[in-house]
């Protein structure tokens, strides 16, 4: 059963706990938190997941915060990381399929529960086309290991 960590922060912590109950039946989901609707700060979130990604504990990772993009820049700073901020389902398929992307951000206030579930099944499902594509990642890579020195 594939791993999955996911991960919000108080603004998108609802939309979490609906992700969590589409997946938990077909996925083994690791929830690294918020637990409640409390203020939290999102770097906090992204960064446990975009870890258990980088150490191999989850195979994929989930977050979600207002918009999404907060909490995918903090994950994106964990080397091997690629979080797609994404909002429509053409989007999240093409963020697996061309970029490999082993994470993925939703933001609750701008997809609704119903296209997200969508998003996050459309994403989980794609799987990555390698070929010129893994050219691509490997220059990212790249990028990523020169600017980590």
């Amino acid at each position: 059963m594939k791993k999955i960590g996911i991960a919000s922060d108080h603004g998108g912590y609802n939309l979490k706990e609906e992700i969590k109950k589409h997946l938990q039946d077909e996925y083994e989901i690791v929830d690294f938190g918020t637990d409640s609707l409390d203020s939290v700060d999102y770097p906090d979130y992204g960064v446990k997941v975009a870890e258990a990604v980088m150490k191999g504990e989850v195979e994929e990772g989930i977050l979600c915060c207002g918009t999404g993009i907060g909490i995918s820049l903090a994950a994106n700073k964990v080397p091997g990381v690629r979080c797609a901020v994404v909002s429509d389902t053409f989007s999240a398929k093409m963020s697996k399929a061309h970029n490999n992307a082993n994470m993925i951000s939703l933001g609750e206030r701008v997809v609704g529960r119903g296209l997200a579930l969508e998003i996050i099944d459309a994403w989980i499902s794609t799987e990555f086309e390698g070929d010129r594509h893994q050219r691509r990642v490997d220059k990212i890579t790249e990028i990523e290991k020169k600017y980590s020195k």
